[in-house]
């Protein structure tokens, strides 16, 4: 039996902004997408938060949290993830203890250390540039004492929050934060999705320094790109849509969904930097997937992995999962 039948699948919806499409239209494809991910078996349906980037609608990302779990009745809901430098961290524990407190047991709250955005946005969130990546591990013990048990004396408190216990996971693309959670205890997601370089590293980091804390053991799980069609062809045409994404993002133009193409036109290192950013990227048709994915199993030994699928037409993303989860159910 395939290790991949005993792996919980997630799905991470970056709130997609097609090429001439709205927010609105992206909201109600979310909707879409998390109510068939919730039947189709996923485990988790995480956020990300993003600043002034034309391509991504889920700035207001525990907005968007609160939205989806209204829409869905099990599968959870949360963050991949709350950039937490970009606030107190009394606000974040207000936030998700009132989600928590309104869809109980289904809320994660996964932070990052980056801003999420440039340093024009960063200026523009009242942001010191200078602050936040060096003092995140005392906004994160600062958070986790508003979500947990109240003391004696405590004058500040998280009302919703408090005693609420979100589960919090820590997310990264470096070993910064691999070393962190594996210091507090705490689940790690890696963001091979856009940086999968130092994956092998950063996991290797979070299991040597593993301490048991809030889990008595590791829990890894890893971000990556996912295009599955009926045929290995249909799927290498629709992955152009990802992979046009990433060039424009190196070009500094306009990140929204573009429609897939026969060929790109890029120069070699163009093809190289994108093929880098992708450097985890899972595409084919369902026994390409699914060799891929063992593969992928071997040489990461991950817990858990959440896919990231973007595709120009809202059908083909749809039908992307719903292949994913019958190879998945077939393993």
């Amino acid at each position: 039996m395939s290790r991949l039948a005993d792996i919980p699948l997630s799905v991470l919806d970056l709130a997609p902004i097609t090429l001439d499409g709205t927010p609105a239209e992206t909201f109600r494809n979310s909707v879409d997408l998390v109510q068939h991910a919730e039947r189709l078996g996923y485990n988790r349906y995480w956020l990300a938060e993003h600043h002034n980037i034309d391509g991504i609608a889920s700035a207001a990302t525990s907005v968007l949290i609160g939205h989806l779990a209204g829409a869905t009745s099990t599968i959870r809901i949360g963050s991949g993830g709350i950039m937490l430098p970009n606030h107190p961290p009394l606000v974040i524990a207000e936030q998700f203890g009132t989600l928590e407190t309104l869809y109980p047991g289904r809320i994660d709250l996964g932070l990052g250390r980056a801003p999420g955005s440039d340093g024009i946005t960063m200026q523009a969130m009242r942001r010191d540039p200078r602050a936040g990546i060096n003092d995140f591990p005392d906004r994160l013990d600062e958070l986790r004492r508003y979500l947990g048990e109240s003391v004696p004396g405590q004058r500040v408190r998280a009302i919703p929050g408090e005693s609420t216990h979100v589960p919090i996971w820590l997310l990264g693309s470096s070993g910064f934060s691999a070393q962190l959670a594996a210091r507090l205890g705490l689940p790690f997601a890696f963001a091979g999705q856009f940086a999968p370089g130092y994956m092998i590293e950063a996991l290797h980091l979070y299991r040597e320094g593993f301490q048991p804390g809030v889990l008595d053991n590791p829990h890894a799980m890893i971000g990556i790109p996912l295009v599955a069609a009926d045929s290995d062809d249909r799927a290498r045409f629709l992955a152009t849509t990802q992979q046009q994404k990433f060039l424009n993002l190196i070009r500094g133009k306009s990140t929204r969904t573009r429609p897939p193409v026969e060929a790109l036109d890029w120069s070699p290192q163009e093809q190289a930097m994108v093929a880098q950013n992708l450097g985890a990227a899972v595409v084919g048709g369902p026994g390409s997937i699914r060799q891929q994915l063992d593969e992928l199993l071997a040489t990461t030994g991950a817990d858990e992995i959440m896919v990231n699928t973007d595709c120009f037409d809202h059908a083909d993303r749809v039908r992307s999962y719903e292949i994913l989860a019958d190879v998945w159910k077939a393993a």
